[in-house]
């Protein structure tokens, strides 16, 4: 696999020339002051100190009584410089710009770095999902991400050519939040040498009847999507995409990754994918 193949599923690269057919998304260039501090874990957990004085955590319980004997104990040791915690760190004009781009987008997204979103911490948002409505749920969800380490420090491991650990930049997209998306009308498409050889479902845990009942309809109007929207516009020989079919059987690009190990084949393995592979069918 090659750098310009990974760099060409990064959502900065590829949203422009697919604008028209994925989910409405604004995406920021984030400075490396920020990328610092989400890699940092050399200290405490720290939020950044919010200007629009939002919280992540509304329902955590403070306790005033703990507070109190934690300012005296920190005065009584205030000769100690070692022993003063540090600073919450403070992104103000980045924090305003994302809270301004996300009230444009209706007043919820979901994040994603160039490449993957944080799924892994959604646990820890109030509600359980990746929905932000501000600058410092967002901060929680990235810093609390474990899988975001990929695109910070090994988004080339795999790659022959490269001689860098990680891109130039980091770019934050914001994406608009819909509720009410249906996870068995999500699909991840393999597309071999641009040839689409493998259509599979995205939510692989569960069981869905109207898979099987809609399995050739699915089959139809995502080869005609591929065909019409997708075929000969990304520029790599083999690679996959994400998509959504809503109900009325509009289909919305959601994201592409490259052909390797690290992408999922989901209800398929690599070896079935590959040429010789003649499995062309919703899994």
């Amino acid at each position: 696999m090659k750098e310009e193949e990974v760099n060409r599923c990064q959502i900065q690269e590829w949203y422009p020339k697919f604008k028209s057919t994925t989910i409405k998304t604004i995406i920021h260039d984030l400075p490396e002051s920020f990328i610092h501090y989400l890699l940092d874990d050399s200290g405490p957990f720290l939020l950044p100190l919010s200007n629009s004085n939002s919280d992540p955590l509304p329902n955590r319980i403070h306790n005033s009584e703990d507070q109190q004997d934690y300012t005296i104990s920190q005065q009584q040791e205030s000769d100690d410089k070692s022993e003063q915690p540090p600073p919450p760190p403070s992104f103000p004009e980045l924090e305003s710009e994302i809270n301004k781009s996300i009230k444009s987008l209706g007043g919820a997204i979901f994040p994603k770095l160039n490449w993957s979103s944080p799924k892994d911490s959604a646990w820890i948002a109030p509600t359980g999902t990746l929905k932000c409505t501000s600058f410092s749920e967002i901060a929680l969800l990235l810093k609390s991400s474990d899988s975001l380490v990929h695109d910070l420090c090994h988004a080339y491991d795999l790659c022959s050519d490269s001689n860098a650990p990680r891109p130039a930049r980091f770019f934050l997209a914001l994406r608009k939040w819909y509720p009410t998306l249906h996870p068995e009308m999500e699909f991840r498409c393999f597309v071999r040498n641009q040839t689409l050889v493998g259509i599979s479902q995205r939510e692989v845990t569960g069981f869905y009847t109207i898979l099987i009942e809609k399995k050739r309809e699915l089959e139809s109007v995502i080869t005609k999507f591929y065909n019409e929207n997708v075929s000969g516009k990304f520029e790599s020989e083999s690679y996959t995409f994400d998509l959504y079919v809503r109900s009325d059987g509009e289909v919305k690009l959601l994201d592409f990754n490259p052909w390797c190990a690290v992408t999922l084949p989901l209800l398929f393995t690599w070896p079935e994918l590959e040429p010789e592979s003649k499995s062309e069918s919703v899994s």
